[in-house]
Order: C-alpha cells, then sequence, then structure tokens
C-alpha cells in the first residue's frame, strides 16, 4: 500500500469526474430530445401542417449539434480506462468491455444510417418512412445508453461473474444476470426519464425566449404545450422511477443510501430528511449530532427502504463498525477476511509458479472462503469505507428538490398554453427560461449523488479507486486533466455559439 501515489489517484479521479460531467450535458438532452422531435414530426405526418414541419426541423437541427459534441466527448471518456484505469480494465474488461462494444454496434448499425436519412433524408423518402427514420434515431439513441448504464450498473453492484486467481480478472458467467443487474436497470429507467424531463426544459427555456423576444410565438406556443405534456409526464415516471432507484440502492448499497441522508445512528421506522444542514465536524463513532438542523418526514425512509414503516435502516456507524443485532459485520472484519484473501492469492501464485499442486489446491480453497471481501482488504481503516457525506447529501436533495418543482412548472405551462394566455404570465416566462439551467444542476446532482456516493470503489466492494489506477506519474494526469478541460470548454463554448446562432436565425418567418 505504501507504493500507492495518492496524488495520482486523486487527479485521475479529477480528470474523469471532469470527462464525465462535460459529457453528461449533452447526453440526457440526446435522449429526451430525439424523442420530442418524433412528437413533433409526427403531429406533422398526422395532420399533414407545414408549419409542424419547420418545427421539427428546428428541434432536429438543435438536437444534432448537441449529438455532435456528447459523441466527442463520450470517445474521450471510454479511452480514459486504459489510459488512468488500466488496472481496472485489466482486472473487469472482460466483463465491462462486452456492453461498451454492444453499445457501439449499436449506434452504428442503428443510429448511423437512420441519422443520414433523418437529417437529409426530407423529400428524398416518405413521410412515413422519414418518420420511422426519426423514431429509429430516438429508439437507438435510449439503447445505446442502455448498454453504458449496464456497464456502470455492474460497478455499482458486480454480479453475474467469477474471479479467475491465475489472471486476477473478473470473468463472466451469466450474460444475462449482468444484462438484467437490478442496479442497471434502475440507473436505464431512472436516468432515461430524467432525460426526457431535461429535453422538455430545454424547449421551455428556447420557447419562452422567443415568446419574450416577440419572435416566432405560434411556434413557441406549440412547442410549449408539446414539451409540457412530455415533461409532466415524464415528471410522474422520474418519481417512480426515482423511488425505484432509491430501493435498489438501500438493498445493494446501503452505505450510499445512509450517506444521502446523513444517516449515522441506524433506526427503526426512520424518517427522510426533507431539508437539513449537515454538522460538518460530524465523523464515524463519535458522539455529535449529525445534523445542525433539520425537517424530517417520520417513517418514510423505512418504507422507500424497505418497503415497511418499522424497518431497520442501518447508518453509517452501524455499516462501518457493525451491529450484532441487526446482523451488521463491521468493515474491520471484512478487511481482515479481504487481507486473508490477498495472502491466500499470492501463496496460490507462488504454489502455481513452483509447480506445487497440493500447495496451490490448499491455497486456493482458503482464498475463495474469503474472495467475496477482497476489495476490503486494501483499505487501511473502516472508516476509509465511507464516502464523503456532504457531496452527495446536497447533491441528492438538490435533486429532489428540483425534481419536485419541475411537474408544478409544466403543469403551469400547460395550463396556461392550452387557454392561450401564455403571452400575459409575464411572471411565468421569465421561471420558464431559467428552466434549462435548473434541468442541467438536476441532471448533474443525480450523477454526483450516483458516483461520489459509491466512493472509495471502483467495483463496489471488489475494487477500491485507488487500487484500479495506472501505474503513471500525477504530472501525466495533471497535464491531460488541463488539457481536456480547455478542450472540453472549447467544445461547449462551441456548442452554445452554434446553438444561439441557429436560435437567433430561427425556424423561418411562417412561425
Amino acid at each position: 500500500m505504501t507504493d500507492i501515489d495518492l496524488t495520482m489517484v486523486n487527479w485521475a479521479r479529477a480528470q474523469f469526474a471532469l470527462t464525465a460531467m462535460y459529457h453528461w450535458i449533452f447526453v440526457p438532452l440526446t435522449l429526451g430530445l430525439s424523442f420530442l422531435c418524433v412528437f413533433f414530426e409526427s403531429i406533422y405526418v398526422r395532420t399533414g401542417n407545414q408549419e409542424w414541419k419547420t418545427i421539427t426541423k428546428f428541434w432536429m437541427t438543435l438536437f444534432g449539434i448537441n449529438f455532435a459534441i456528447g459523441v466527442a466527448t463520450g470517445i474521450i471518456l471510454e479511452f480514459e480506462f486504459g489510459t488512468n484505469w488500466s488496472n481496472y480494465s485489466w482486472i473487469a474488461g472482460a466483463i465491462f468491455g462486452a456492453p461498451l462494444a454492444i453499445e457501439g454496434l449499436f449506434a452504428f448499425f442503428l443510429e448511423a444510417p437512420f441519422f443520414a436519412v433523418m437529417f437529409f433524408g426530407w423529400n428524398r423518402v416518405s413521410k412515413k418512412f422519414h418518420l420511422f427514420s426519426t423514431w429509429m434515431v430516438a429508439v437507438g439513441s435510449n439503447l445505446s445508453a442502455v448498454w453504458i448504464l449496464v456497464a456502470n450498473g455492474w460497478m455499482q453492484n458486480p454480479v453475474g461473474m467469477l474471479f479467475n486467481p491465475e489472471t486476477a480478472r473478473f470473468e463472466m458467467q451469466s450474460f444475462f444476470e449482468v444484462v438484467f443487474n437490478p442496479v442497471a436497470v434502475s440507473k436505464f429507467v431512472h436516468t432515461s426519464s430524467s432525460g426526457f424531463l431535461f429535453a422538455s426544459l430545454f424547449v421551455l427555456t428556447i420557447s419562452c425566449w422567443y415568446i419574450i423576444a416577440g419572435r416566432h410565438i405560434q411556434m413557441a406556443k406549440k412547442s410549449i404545450i408539446v414539451a409540457s405534456v412530455f415533461g409532466l409526464l415524464s415528471s410522474g415516471y422520474v418519481a417512480f422511477t426515482g423511488d425505484e432507484s432509491a430501493y435498489v440502492v438501500a438493498q445493494k448499497q446501503p452505505m450510499k443510501l445512509a450517506a444521502i441522508e446523513g444517516l449515522y445512528k441506524g433506526e427503526r421506522s426512520a424518517g427522510i430528511v426533507a431539508a437539513g444542514i449537515l454538522n460538518p465536524n460530524k465523523q464515524p463513532g463519535d458522539n455529535q449530532d449529525p445534523f445542525l438542523i433539520k425537517f424530517e418526514i417520520p417513517y418514510a425512509l423505512s418504507l422507500l427502504a424497505n418497503r415497511s414503516l418499522d424497518s431497520f435502516v442501518p447508518g453509517i456507524d452501524d455499516l462501518v463498525y457493525g451491529n450484532k443485532e441487526e446482523g451488521i459485520e463491521s468493515i474491520e472484519s471484512k478487511i481482515v477476511k479481504g487481507k486473508k484473501a490477498i495472502n491466500d492469492l499470492a501463496l496460490f501464485k507462488l504454489a502455481r509458479k513452483e509447480n506445487s499442486k497440493e500447495k496451490a489446491e490448499i491455497s486456493l480453497a482458503r482464498f475463495r472462503e474469503n474472495q467475496d471481501y477482497l476489495g476490503y482488504g486494501y483499505l487501511d481503516k473502516p472508516e476509509e469505507a465511507v464516502p464523503p457525506v456532504a457531496i452527495p447529501y446536497y447533491a441528492f436533495h438538490i435533486m429532489v428538490a428540483l425534481g419536485s418543482f419541475f411537474p408544478i412548472l409544466f403543469a403551469a405551462f400547460l395550463f396556461y398554453g392550452i387557454k392561450g394566455s401564455l403571452t400575459q404570465k409575464t411572471w411565468l416566462l421569465p421561471i420558464g427560461l431559467l428552466s434549462g439551467f435548473l434541468g442541467l444542476i438536476a441532471q448533474e446532482s443525480g450523477w454526483v449523488v450516483a458516483e461520489v456516493g459509491r466512493q472509495p470503489w471502483a467495483i463496489y466492494g471488489l475494487l477500491p479507486v485507488k487500487i484500479a489506477t495506472t501505474n503513471i506519474a500525477a504530472v501525466d494526469v495533471q497535464v491531460t486533466f488541463f488539457m481536456f478541460l480547455g478542450l472540453f470548454t472549447l467544445l461547449l463554448v462551441a456548442e452554445i455559439k452554434i446553438m444561439l446562432k441557429q436560435i437567433s436565425t430561427g425556424p423561418g418567418e411562417g412561425c
């Protein structure tokens, strides 16, 4: 453990977080805007009204700009597994690489051909085939996300694999288990639905700007009504999938749930903290109050975590130091078992090298007894298994607060849009103008919860982040960090400028 360069580890973490945060600006907009283009075009095909065709082509152009920049950042994100996380790539590549490869196939064979028809096939193919192509791009974009989230879900909850002690790699045993991993399923449905919601907010933002500026008012009104319906339905779906996602987290990653709720002492009939300020001096195992102030909904956390009002929800202290009454093993005990697994694995390799079959079999049998605790053997102390509580706690509550506000906003826009009085609601339009930015904050907060909440693990419970990195100098990662920071900033500025130019040009004076 003494040869681990923690400076390099932290810079590698920072670089990956930087890339993921920039990439996630574009992905949810792609997922949702693709379906909004489908809905706009479906209305055009059904009604034959050229105005809807103009509206479709306008939003489709913004979708295309965003799609192109998203692909660029996504490619860099995947390459970083090889440059900064080679130990992870070696130990998990046989499993992690499969869904990424399938994602590439979906993108190439499903999205690419229909993408060309969608953008360049107007007046070259029939209306119905063009609509079918738009549908295929929307479906393909979201199916691509499935495989990315299958890979991420496996990192959060490793299933369907077996550790090969001879190669020190995880090997897939059940593709079905990996694909239908409950964490992967819950992540996809929640992520895709939140993307639908974000894209609806994006349409609200641009449309409100047009109304405030007195331009393309009819187009803006129609876009707002469609986006509000889609956004309102998506909000309900986000709430449902969010509840299911939290339940899966409670079952598979109880430490993450404890962190996002600031729960240190486990409770029966535990309540959810609706709002509160954490005590910054609180540490695991001490007697300080975790909160300076909080407002709690009684029983709600037990219901969310275990579907039972009187169930026990473990806190950070229970998970770190153990709770015999509830049958929770301490991290210290897991560390001891993990170190035994590491030692027995080393003895197995030595015996194999010395061609001692008997010693190898004995060492392997001992390793198998503790192999599920392998990752804990690399932790230096029990408290290292606790994520930085404040980050996922505040990110989660920001996400939930905004998620609760958005359906109210969509309902207001839909109501006044149907009544035909949107242009008169000068108090509502500025809120709509800011809604896309608020949606982006909610999106990024969700990923902060997911990724920071699982620390210190690259593969939950099996491989700590500090062991997953590449053995390179910290300065190498620092150089590429600032290179990527500059590149991503330029890409973001370029997208904003191109989009603003397209928005300024507008959909045509006919609308």
